[in-house]
């Protein structure tokens, strides 16, 4: 199977970082301030421009504003939270009957020495 071979150098469509931070390290404050100025007003003009554009999308779906400020309280993912419980124990020993196993990862080591050597089964340690 042939390999592939490995890329080389910046990613396609990524650019030189390190240009900008030249050019803003060489500018005096009056420049700075006037560039962060209009980086912040350009960052509100695209911020607006977004929300008109999904909140006309929502108004062809036909979702209220009511809606959308109540779907932004709603927790993700099926609303449920907090832990699972723990799962009960399908399997016990036969000889130390304190010993105890959910079926779950591996085998235990106490199940593994019974079984060894005897025609035992994992069916014949489950608990009734």
């Amino acid at each position: 199977m042939a390999r592939k071979a490995k890329r080389r150098g910046r990613p396609p469509g990524s650019k030189n970082k390190k240009s900008l931070g030249k050019s803003v390290a060489t500018m005096d404050v009056v420049q700075l301030r006037a560039y962060i100025d209009d980086l912040q007003s350009t960052l509100a003009k695209k911020v607006n421009a977004q929300r008109a554009y999904f909140e006309d999308q929502l108004s062809r779906l036909g979702v209220s504003k009511k809606t959308t400020a109540s779907v932004k309280t709603v927790t993700p993912g099926n609303g449920k939270s907090g832990q699972r419980a723990k799962p009960k124990p399908k399997y016990q020993s036969k000889k130390n009957k304190s010993l105890k196993w959910t079926g779950r990862g591996v085998t235990p080591v106490w199940m593994r020495d019974e079984m060894k050597g005897t025609k035992l089964t994992k069916d014949s340690f489950l608990i009734k």
